[in-house]
Formats: structure tokens, C-alpha cells, sequence
């Protein structure tokens, strides 16, 4: 139940919009009618600061856009303008497009190869630098991650 309450306060659409689809370990599966999209969604375990908002990694399918499976992060405090993002998951890396605390993959092909390596890793971090000059990393365990994204999947074709 107590995560279950957390997930909830994690996305920002109106209760009454939102539909659970599932909790499945640290991961949720919601979705919401207006816009339509579905979204399997988690808190890090491990944050890299205190920020003014809660960090989260996403993977959403919106079918009235034409896409499916896109990750979004929001890191758990503002970044360096002119430092990277990289999400890693076990020996893989990918370079994030990054705005001032969201992070996205930079195309469908690598959100697709991020997808995979989440369906059959153990745990995922997100590393960039602080505003002050600082690394820091928003680190996930990714038990229940593939069983979200598949609930949110199946959620949205309906």
C-alpha cells in the first residue's frame, strides 16, 4: 500500500483522470484518459539529492501520438547546462537529451534499446552534474519494471 501511495504522488494528471493498472514491486502502471496514455512509473531508491520536486523514471505509451515505450526521467535535482545525462544499465549507456531536470532518449531507436536492457537488467542509474559542479546519480532497481511497461502497454490498447 505505502508504495502504491508514493507512485500516486509521482505523476501529476488529476486522481480522478488516473487509473491504476498494477504495482509491481517498486513500479507502477497508470493510465490516463485526457490526454490518452498509459505509463509504467518508478522512484529512484537511491536519489542524488534533495530536490524541490520527486524524481522519477517513466516509460509511457501515448497512442493518439503514435508512441510507444518513451522514456522520460526526471532527475532528483537541476543539472550543469553543459553537462551530460547518462542512463546506465548494467554494461550499457546511453547519452540522454536533457532539459534543466527532465532527461529523454534522444529517438524511438533508443528507447526501444533502453526498454530491452531494462526488461533483462537488475538496476539502472541516471549520472550527470549538479549545478554546482557536483555528480550525482538517481539510481533504480528494475524488479517489476518489464511487468509495469507491459501493464501500461496492454492499458493503452484496449
Amino acid at each position: 500500500m505505502r508504495r502504491l501511495l508514493l507512485l500516486a504522488v509521482l505523476v501529476s494528471a488529476p486522481a480522478a483522470a488516473r487509473e491504476s493498472l498494477g504495482v509491481f514491486d517498486r513500479w507502477g502502471a497508470f493510465s490516463d484518459s485526457v490526454p490518452r496514455r498509459c505509463y509504467a512509473i518508478a522512484q529512484p531508491i537511491q536519489a542524488g539529492g534533495a530536490a524541490r520536486w520527486r524524481p522519477f523514471a517513466s516509460i509511457a505509451t501515448w497512442p493518439g501520438r503514435g508512441v510507444r515505450n518513451q522514456l522520460h526521467i526526471r532527475l532528483s535535482r537541476e543539472r550543469d547546462a553543459r553537462a551530460r545525462v547518462t542512463l546506465s544499465v548494467g554494461e550499457r549507456r546511453f547519452a540522454l537529451v536533457a532539459g534543466r531536470a527532465d532527461a529523454w532518449s534522444p529517438d524511438r531507436r533508443t528507447d526501444a534499446a533502453v526498454v530491452a536492457a531494462i526488461r533483462s537488467g537488475r538496476s539502472m542509474s541516471v549520472e550527470s552534474l549538479g549545478k554546482n559542479g557536483r555528480p550525482f546519480a538517481d539510481v533504480y532497481t528494475l524488479r517489476g519494471a518489464a511487468t509495469a511497461i507491459d501493464a501500461a502497454s496492454i492499458g493503452c490498447a484496449r
